[in-house]
């Protein structure tokens, strides 16, 4: 492709006028080669134009940049300037993969919390109807049963035109995205103009430091979906939903519990039965409905609603959005783990004191017969995170079991030590088991009918990390192997 084609939405102003074939755009130097357009991108640690002249010297064609260079351009390389270059290298990659928001149904969701859960649930749904779908976010981008991890929740705009194409080359006809405010303020999602927007609720978070100097900046950066999309759905008993969806040109979809919602919720209340926990609710307005959703804890309501809103906007059948929500799970959240036995299995990522209380106070409400919470606490990291998720363990749980996480060049018996510190505050009963593949082990053994037992920490990760190695280890491959040696020794 032309590097003028690339440009062809982006103000700029051509240094010199050429117009070479661009095999690639790039941003990270290293990735530079024989005809690549390399774009200065500026970021809290480093400059890309403190880069350029090494992309050059690899073969790059094309320079894009917004401060002057400290090096004399061989005459052979066109240079391009623009304003932001974060906002042309979305608008290039927009081009350069073929504009594949075009071919997909596109949701994208916004919020301080809820995204991760209201995403796999619309996808979820789609699925149930018939529609293969791929999802970006913070789990990384998941289509095809596979998942390419990322480093943020929402991707370098590069990486989401070319995750799209190749969501599409794979079959998928949808695609479910995380805007985060922090993504839409570095224009990683410029370019496009997505189906469905949909605001989920709004509180303090990413205040200070590199992210967002104030609640304002904060709020006005989520706000910027809604300027980029056909329709819109959002949370009305959260007080800052009009804020936020100002810039939609159109009316805004509305759900919630209150009388004025488009879709309002009613007679909810927690599930649980034969180690299925979730929460019922039933709808009224848009729709009715009658809903069970398979992830515990009644804020899940509102995800549930929000993404009920979402594929509305869409031919999708109410069967498909009954057996959707109900299927919906989030790797490593709350997730439900298939066990032998009249009792519940959940694996979360819930890895320091605060989200360990939000976890066991959910679960709490539940009225198990136990609450058991197996976790570790990771080697070199302040021994204070110990100390409280032991505490909170003690307090919330009927029997913790303390044992290894991510101990890394830490022995894994003086972390325990260090729980231990915390957990002897309370009255909490424990146990220690320092392997944890034993650890889990010794939970299911023991599970006795109407517990949930929690493994937390782990979540989605994969892997154990030990002395600076990190060895293969997914938990729901461990429960699969312990159910098949308890099967065989009965």
């Amino acid at each position: 492709m032309k590097l003028k084609e690339l440009l062809v939405n982006t103000e700029y102003k051509m240094i010199n006028d050429l117009n070479p074939e661009i095999s690639d755009v790039v941003y990270d130097s290293r990735k530079a080669s024989d005809s690549t357009a390399f774009v200065c991108l500026k970021g809290y640690t480093s400059d890309g134009h403190k880069f350029a002249k090494s992309a050059v010297q690899s073969g790059a064609s094309a320079l894009v940049i917004s401060d002057e260079l400290d090096f004399e351009v061989p005459e052979n390389v066109a240079v391009v300037k623009v304003e932001n270059t974060r906002l042309a290298l979305a608008l290039m990659s927009v081009e350069f993969f073929g504009r594949p928001a075009e071919e997909l149904m596109t949701v994208a969701i916004t919020g301080t919390k809820g995204k991760t859960t209201t995403t796999a649930m619309v996808a979820e749904i789609f699925e149930q109807a018939g529609i293969k779908t791929g999802t970006i976010g913070t789990l990384g981008i998941v289509y095809n049963g596979e998942t390419i991890k990322t480093d943020n929740t929402t991707p370098e705009s590069y990486e989401i035109q070319k995750a799209m194409r190749d969501m599409i080359n794979a079959g998928c006809k949808a695609m479910v995205i995380e805007a985060s405010s922090i993504g839409l303020k570095h224009h990683r999602l410029a370019g496009m103009t997505f189906d469905v927007a949909i605001f989920t609720n709004f509180s303090d978070d990413h205040i200070g430091g590199v992210e967002h100097k104030d609640m304002a900046e904060y709020l006005y950066c989520k706000s910027l979906l809604f300027r980029q999309c056909r329709k819109a759905a959002a949370n009305i008993d959260d007080k800052s939903w009009k804020a936020i969806t100002e810039g939609f040109d159109g009316k805004v979809l509305t759900y919630g519990f209150g009388e004025n919602s488009d879709l309002k919720a009613y007679n909810e209340h927690l599930l649980s039965e034969g180690g299925f926990i979730g929460v019922h609710f039933e709808t009224t307005g848009l729709k009715t409905l009658s809903i069970d959703v398979g992830i515990p804890g009644k804020f899940n309501v509102y995800n549930a609603l929000a993404a009920i809103c979402a594929v509305s906007f869409f031919d999708i059948p109410d069967e498909a959005i009954i057996k959707g929500l109900k299927a919906a799970k989030v790797k490593g959240r709350v997730e439900p783990v298939k066990v032998n036995g009249n009792y519940t299995l959940l694996i979360d990522y819930a890895h320091n004191a605060l989200s360990m209380e939000n976890v066991l106070t959910t679960l709490r409400k539940y009225n198990p017969h136990r609450l058991i919470t197996m976790f570790g606490a990771g080697g070199n990291r302040p021994k204070v995170r110990r100390y409280e998720m032991g505490e909170t363990s003690g307090r919330l749980s009927d029997l913790s079991v303390i044992t290894e996480d991510n101990s890394r060049y830490e022995d894994v018996m003086d972390i325990i030590e260090d729980i231990k510190t915390g957990i002897n505050k309370t009255d909490g009963k424990y146990v220690v088991v320092p392997n944890r593949r034993d650890a889990i082990r010794y939970c299911m053994q023991n599970a006795e009918d109407g517990d949930i037992i929690v493994l937390a920490g782990k979540g989605h990760e994969d892997y154990q990390e030990i002395k600076g190695v990190k060895y293969h280890m997914d938990e729901r491959e461990i429960v699969a192997d312990i159910l098949k040696e308890m099967s065989q020794n009965k």
